[in-house]
């Protein structure tokens, strides 16, 4: 089979799925319907709201074949540079089927994309479709409702007993502050998601100085809050919630009958966490330069970095060019701390009582 051929059936297969997963989007606009208070006043939105329920499903359609393509690119097998760019076609292709089948053009896309990033009723609208979709908050909407609130008994990741699995429950499954009450790892993880969409949203308009500017705002939004207040993120940040990430698995690993298990991952987890903290600052440095640039090409160099690195928040990077991503320092990012916690965690539930 050649590769074209190979690239196409792929796509298909992949366009077929997700849209199939998703259901019809007469299905979305009835559950929006449903879910509705019947009573409660409705804000004007920027898109009709029979067009958010179907812009939501295309959303999701694209966002798993990103998620899919990502995780390959984050296998040590997949590293080099041939296979990335064969890779980031596959991702392009698929995309442009998915929209082919919604019968939508990527200007249209991008359109609502930045219509649904820039307004607010019409990111809470988009909010309640997705939530609706997946049973599960999502970026942009802070406020927990009774309709998005996680159910932290039913969906509680399993921890060691006592005072251990306290600061591993921390991290995993929920912490005071974060909204919603998410775990730490969940929460740097969304705001991730929403740094790595704003920065490929940058780089598809570098003709438009506002554009990358206003993204870069986006950016830092998700990765501090503090800096930027205002956005498409949680309110919260990849940076404090990575900190909290590795302040927690060390008071774990710190506290009276934690097991070697735990003393061991809490290492990896912890250096792939502090990667991801030096990241977002290097990151946001990099979108004050973008904000600050007076010039669409100056601007475009750095946003072709800033999306590079925004990737590297979830997929690591390999730093010493042996071929694979580890949780060394420099290295790990959120996607390693994701693996150490799995195998902690796999590895306590092994253990004798």
């Amino acid at each position: 089979m050649s590769r074209a051929s190979f690239i196409a059936s792929m796509r298909h297969a992949v366009v077929v799925a997700a849209m199939a997963s998703l259901g019809t989007a007469s299905a979305v606009a009835q559950a929006t319907s449903a879910a509705a208070p019947p009573a409660a006043p409705q804000a004007a939105t920027a898109i009709p709201r029979e067009e958010i329920a179907a812009f939501a499903k295309v959303h999701l359609a694209v966002a798993q074949a990103r998620d899919s393509i990502q995780l390959q690119l984050a296998q040590p097998g997949n590293k080099k540079p041939e296979a990335q760019k064969q890779l980031q076609e596959k991702l392009y292709a698929q995309v442009a089927e998915i929209l082919h089948h919604a019968g939508m053009t990527q200007q249209d896309f991008d359109r609502k994309t930045y219509l649904v990033s820039t307004d607010a009723p019409t990111r809470l609208a988009f909010d309640t479709v997705i939530a609706q979709l997946t049973g599960q908050p999502t970026p942009g909407q802070v406020m927990a409702t009774a309709a998005t609130a996680r159910p932290a008994a039913a969906a509680a990741v399993a921890v060691p007993a006592g005072p251990v699995g306290v600061h591993i429950g921390h991290v995993v499954n929920g912490f005071s502050d974060t909204p919603n009450g998410q775990g730490l790892l969940p929460t740097a993880m969304a705001e991730a998601r929403v740094a790595i969409q704003h920065a490929g949203l940058a780089a598809r308009n570098t003709s438009s100085l506002d554009a990358m500017r206003l993204h870069a705002g986006h950016v830092i939004n998700a990765l501090d809050p503090s800096i930027v207040p205002t956005g498409p993120g949680l309110g919260y940040g990849v940076k404090k919630a990575a900190t909290g990430v590795a302040t927690h698995i060390e008071l774990a690993a710190k506290t009276t009958g934690a097991s070697p298990n735990v003393v061991s991952h809490s290492v990896h987890i912890a250096t792939s966490a502090r990667n991801t903290v030096q990241r977002a600052d290097q990151i946001v440095a990099l979108a004050k330069q973008i904000q600050a640039a007076t010039s669409a090409s100056d601007a475009a160099s750095l946003v072709s970095q800033m999306v590079s690195q925004c990737d590297q928040l979830m997929a690591g990077a390999d730093a010493n060019g042996d071929g694979r991503i580890t949780w060394e320092a420099g290295e790990g990012g959120l996607q390693q701390v994701q693996q150490h916690v799995n195998l902690m965690l796999a590895a306590e539930t092994k253990a004798p009582e």
